[in-house]
């Protein structure tokens, strides 16, 4: 059998992935050219929340494709911008405590019916195991819940967002 005939075509996209205990691993995810959600291509955050326990990434130095356990992923980070807020688009600024002693600070922009627009409601979110956080301009954080030790909201929304990582 031809092993071409098998493959699916798919996008790559450049992340960084914390994995625990390990800590970060440089590679590549790969995305649908259409997402099963939406219109357009599929984003990072829906392969991180779909139900299938593992993640498929080609690590940068190795020819192999490797599966990460989505329960052993802290967080991927990657380059991307906030969508502008608009109608039905809700911002959150928020802060994040890691188990590690990491300070995550950002916004969460995401479509949320009103009754389910504040903070508390979109961490509820049952079947999503990561929340998406918006660090800077340039790069978003998908970061499992699992390993969320707090979160604040973030009264000046002016605020420069940043990552500091534990020691």
């Amino acid at each position: 059998m031809d092993k071409k005939a098998l493959k699916i075509p798919k996008r790559s996209k450049q992340v960084k992935v914390w994995v625990h205990p390990a800590g970060p691993v440089l590679g590549t995810i790969f995305l649908n050219y259409q997402s099963n959600v939406h219109e357009g291509e599929e984003e990072p955050i829906e392969v991180l929340n779909h139900p299938a326990p593992f993640l498929v990434m080609k690590c940068d130095g190795y020819e192999d494709i490797r599966f990460y356990s989505k329960n052993s992923i802290v967080r991927v980070e990657h380059a991307g911008k906030a969508p502008p807020p608009k109608g039905s688009l809700v911002t959150l600024p928020t802060r994040l405590y890691m188990m590690d002693g990491s300070v995550l600070d950002g916004f969460i922009r995401e479509s949320l019916p009103p009754e389910y627009s504040r903070l508390f409601d979109y961490l509820n979110i049952l079947q999503d195991r990561f929340v998406r956080l918006y660090a800077c301009n340039s790069e978003v954080l998908l970061v499992n819940k699992a390993y969320i030790a707090r979160v604040s909201p973030i009264e000046n929304e002016s605020a420069q967002f940043s990552v500091s990582s534990a020691l």
